[in-house]
């Protein structure tokens, strides 16, 4: 018998709770739960979750201290609830180490569809450094970037882009993220470099690059794969 998937919810909310493990085969899926950030803490460590779903308002911590917490001693895929729609939230949210967020209200399927994502490229990774999408094939020891079985050229800094965009797959790296990492910290500020750069990455990867299946835009945010 396949191993069930553990999610760990931290939600002070019980209906919010109760309803996203209804939202779940539980054949397949094992929850547990916590009303507080400490608890929250504590019960990842005891419950080793394959992934988190993280409320960004609880009562005793700031969902942002709870994920720092966490991530001082796991990377497991975290999924952050929020009311904050800001970009400068969001941005802080990924600087913490979120591996993606939702704005409530949201609907369960978008949630349900985030969660796959996570987990699919985590687990990809951690078992190969080759990534795969759709006809998107990408073999980082290699350097090899492939769409539909034909190889695909790309200039150095093409291929830096993209591959810290695999690095992070699923999640939406910030704009200044990409551009310390490829052009150095004096760049951050540079953001029409990106543009450039991820408009010719489209050109080359995606069937219809007005209409990217691939590498989407978080407006006002960054990038993410998927």
């Amino acid at each position: 018998m396949a191993e069930k998937t553990r999610i760990l919810i931290i939600d002070d909310e019980s209906a919010i709770r109760n309803v996203l493990q209804l939202s779940f085969p539980a054949e397949v899926f094992e929850f547990a739960e916590a009303a507080t950030g400490n608890e929250g803490v504590a019960k990842a460590a005891e419950f080793h979750p394959n992934l988190v779903i993280l409320d960004l308002g609880l009562p005793d911590m700031n969902g942002i201290e709870v994920l720092k917490s966490l991530r001082k001693w796991t990377e497991v895929p975290v999924v952050v609830l929020t009311i904050e729609d800001s970009e400068r939230t969001k941005v802080a949210l990924l600087d913490a180490g979120a591996d993606d967020y939702l704005t409530k209200p949201f609907g369960v399927p978008e949630l349900q569809a985030r969660i796959r994502v996570c987990l699919r490229h985590r687990n990809s990774m951690e078992a190969t450094p080759l990534f795969k999408s759709g006809n998107l094939e990408v073999d980082l020891n290699r350097r090899h970037v492939m769409i539909d079985q034909r190889v695909i050229k790309l200039t150095v800094k093409e291929y830096e882009l993209l591959s810290l965009l695999i690095r992070s797959a699923g999640k939406v790296v910030p704009q200044a993220q990409l551009l310390a990492g490829i052009w150095g910290e004096a760049s951050i500020e540079q953001s029409h470099y990106l543009r450039i750069y991820i408009a010719q990455l489209r050109k080359r990867l995606e069937t219809n690059p007005s209409h990217p299946v691939h590498i989407l835009t978080e407006p006002g945010v960054g990038y993410r794969i998927i």
